[in-house]
């Protein structure tokens, strides 16, 4: 069993996820949150309402980074790059299921796989995972023919726009239709007043309430329409596939891994 560190254990994702390790027999093995977070200093288990689990939440230090066989993070990009950097010398695995990034943010983290083992996800449930390969097929299939539009939505709290899981999905997309490689994105038509283009891609963000994560891509043809829809009514699914993800990437070497090594896609 694994001693595991977690990034960002105030969060709901860090909370869930603290749920799925104890219950699969691992160990929680550090806390990290920011400062100002309420619960800082306090036991981690305290503060998420499991009793004391004897592992102080602090902010991310090589010293409790030690203690953990390997880290998985849902925080935020300034934070994930800071574990990045000390995971970089201790050369233990991380999985990173933050969202956000920008380029050259994804450029580290590609420099470091090649010393540890990174597993980097958008999205870590089995259903999205193989949205994603269904998008890729019906990409390839029905690209040239058919207009390709993105719907998601999801809580109210969410800060980044669109989704990373959208954003890897636009990316499957434009890598799969010849014609749509550098196609515009399109978020606003009410100031367009024109007709589609063959070579746009639409895309519509929602947010609001609890909604855990949706995503829906449409294939819209002549007479008919394809809908790739995949809907999260639970955060434990994320929090499981996270899990799932550290227990594999703890045999394994350097490398930049993602959930279709994981489930063998």
């Amino acid at each position: 069993m694994l001693k595991i560190g977690i990034c960002g254990i105030g969060g709901k994702m860090g909370k869930t996820i603290l749920e799925v390790l104890l219950s699969r027999g691992h160990s929680l093995g550090a806390a990290f949150e920011i400062e100002a977070y309420p619960g800082f200093g306090s036991d981690a288990g305290i503060a998420s309402a499991r009793g004391d689990l004897n592992v102080a939440i602090n902010k991310i230090n090589k010293d409790d980074l030690r203690k953990v066989d390997g880290v998985i993070d849902f925080s935020n990009p300034k934070a994930t790059l800071e574990l990045l950097e000390m995971l970089n010398d201790l050369k233990k695995p991380l999985v990173i299921g933050t969202t956000g990034f920008t380029e050259e943010d994804k450029k580290k983290i590609k420099e470091a796989s090649k010393i540890m083992p990174v597993l980097f996800s958008p999205n870590m449930s089995l259903g999205v995972n193989l949205l994603f390969k269904l998008t890729e097929t019906a990409s390839k299939v029905l690209g040239n023919d058919f207009d390709i539009e993105l719907f998601e939505a999801h809580h109210r709290f969410k800060t980044d726009a669109p989704s990373g899981t959208a954003k890897k999905l636009l990316e499957i997309i434009k890598d799969s239709v010849s014609n749509l490689q550098d196609a515009p994105l399109v978020y606003d038509r009410t100031k367009k007043n024109e007709k589609r283009t063959n070579k746009e891609i639409g895309v519509q963000v929602m947010r609001g309430g609890d909604i855990v994560g949706e995503h829906t891509v449409y294939f819209a043809g002549t007479g008919e329409r394809l809908e790739l829809t995949h809907k999260a009514s639970s955060r434990e699914t994320f929090a499981r596939g996270a899990v799932a993800a550290l227990e594999f990437l703890s045999s394994k070497g350097p490398g930049l891994y993602d959930m279709n090594d994981v489930l063998g896609l």
